[in-house]
């Protein structure tokens, strides 16, 4: 089993950032974060 992935606090604000800006959605950034569209919401 795999352990969880801990992100960098600002990894997560770039996240945040992108998501806020609305210029892609959240499954675009998904693919260019390398992360699960589920966990978007939780970043």
């Amino acid at each position: 089993m795999s352990k969880r992935k801990n992100h960098a606090p600002a990894f997560k604000a770039k996240v945040a950032l992108a998501a806020l800006s609305g210029e892609k959605t959240i499954t675009e950034l998904s693919s260019e974060f390398g992360m699960l569209s589920f966990l978007s919401f939780f970043a």
